[in-house]
């Protein structure tokens, strides 16, 4: 795209926005190099109107700001438009609506926010997610059930046919935690057991507060030792159960993974690798002793930035574990039987990389970016771009299903799994509302989702079973 179509684009959706913004007080004139606003002022973040909702074109936005001081005048500019504004209330907060119109073009959009007496400018982004239709839905059967609330993730044993999910509500403590087995072909509950509690948490009175249960977020199978290894992010650790009766084997002490997020297991070496959000690092245990052996730790290619470790996929035909790093949308591929780094590769055209899978047959890795509602897939063997697909809002996690050599992705804000072939083209896009949250496969061309209920406080979430029609 030029750079005179881009520039076209951001004037129309600029002069868009100003006639359909209600007219609002302009700040008063600036005097030149006037006292200026603490760098620590105010700021101004953009939601759909509709609550839990993405932003898209013909939407409503709601503009909230806050930290500006009472009565301040404030501009909300695009490029040289103004396309709304607000006086701050008498705790330097405001809100105001903007009408985005139905021409404008998805992407991250940069808000000039000018407050005036005193003089401040700050750059908000305001994101206009993609509407992917729905597509090719009688090329799949979905069968979903609702066994239990806070979905996380599923994996898969083949040695008991079985598919594990996590769950968990709310924020620390969390006292409401599952972990449950299901059949892989009906969905049926097999087996479902509680955490056991977590040591109690000290408050800011310094009195020690119910610590809630060791939940349960990442999950990983381990059909060489018949268990299930998952994530305790609340306590910054992880835990193996047994698969046959989910009866606790071993609960490793909380610090040992910082806010570990995802485990994999490699049962050929024996390892299991735990992602250590906001660090990076991955750490590695011993799959038989049931014992950390070692810390990877990955530096990120971005100068003075920190990798943080997100999202894992182990890809047993490549021998390689790929990680996303969520801080600087990178991509590290590691060597399983080494566990050495080999490459840290940059994912041009994303933001808030979270998700990442592999195929090993073209050597291709596929990224999901949240924050730009993208799928992105390299070439795994130099980190070109092979292919940058619009998904849907909040692209959250990704899985490449190896019999039907399809990527399908999640999407936290579009509720759907939507279905590429390997050069990224959509082949479908299927329905999973509303939250659609983690995917997962059983290598035989079924695919398992992760639904969460969303804003819904008393609805249960779902499983998906995916399977081809034919």
């Amino acid at each position: 795209m030029t750079n005179f179509t881009i520039t076209r684009r951001i004037a129309g959706l600029a002069a868009a926005l100003a006639v359909s913004v209600a007219a609002a007080p302009l700040a008063q004139a600036q005097s030149a190099f006037s006292t200026p606003e603490r760098l620590d002022g105010g700021q101004v973040s953009f939601a759909s109107a509709e609550r839990g909702r993405p932003v898209l074109a013909g939407g409503e936005v709601v503009a909230t700001g806050r930290g500006f001081r009472p009565n301040q005048s404030v501009s909300l500019l695009y490029g040289q438009t103004r396309i709304g504004g607000a006086t701050a209330n008498a705790e330097g907060g405001f809100e105001t609506r903007l009408s985005v119109p139905a021409n404008a073009v998805s992407g991250n959009h940069p808000i000039v926010v000018v407050a005036d007496a005193p003089y401040n400018a700050e750059i908000a982004n305001l994101k206009v997610s993609p509407t992917v239709p729905l597509s090719n839905e009688a090329s799949y059967r979905i069968t979903s059930i609702q066994p239990t609330r806070g979905l996380y993730q599923t994996a898969y044993s083949a040695k008991r046919n079985a598919v594990f999910a996590t769950s968990a509500v709310g924020r620390p403590p969390v006292r409401q935690s599952e972990l449950l087995r299901l059949n892989a072909d009906t969905l049926a509950v097999e087996a479902r057991i509680t955490p056991a509690a977590a040591p109690g948490r000290t408050g800011r009175d310094g009195q020690l507060q119910d610590g809630g249960v060791f939940a349960v977020y990442g999950v990983g199978v381990d059909d060489a030792h018949d268990t299930v290894w998952v994530t305790n992010s609340r306590q910054n650790t992880v835990a193996v159960y047994r698969q046959s009766d989910l009866s606790l084997v071993r609960q490793f002490e909380p610090g040992t993974v910082n806010h570990a997020r995802d485990v994999v297991i490699d049962e050929q070496d024996g390892k299991a690798y735990a992602s250590a959000t906001f660090e990076p690092e991955i750490v590695v245990f011993d799959t038989a002793a049931l014992s950390v052996s070692k810390r990877i730790k990955i530096d990120s290619t971005v100068r003075g930035e920190t990798f943080s470790a997100a999202s894992v996929s182990y890809d047993r035909a490549a021998n390689r574990l790929y990680v996303a790093s969520n801080s600087t949308n990178e991509i590290a591929v590691i060597n399983t039987q080494t566990d050495a780094v080999e490459h840290v590769y940059p994912v041009p055209g994303a933001r808030s990389v979270i998700g990442v899978a592999h195929d090993a047959q073209t050597n291709r890795i596929f990224v999901a970016a949240q924050g730009t509602d993208n799928l992105v897939i390299l070439n795994g063997a130099d980190g070109s771009v092979v292919a940058d697909t619009p998904v849907g809002a909040g692209a959250l996690n990704v899985v490449f299903e190896p019999k039907s050599r399809r990527a399908f992705v999640s999407t936290f804000g579009a509720g759907t799994v939507t279905v590429t072939d390997v050069d990224g083209q959509i082949v479908a896009n299927l329905p999973a509302p509303p939250v659609a949250n983690h995917v997962s496969t059983d290598g035989r061309g079924n695919v398992y989702a992760a639904v969460k209920s969303g804003w819904s406080s008393d609805g249960n979430d779902s499983v998906l079973l995916i399977r081809p029609a034919r």
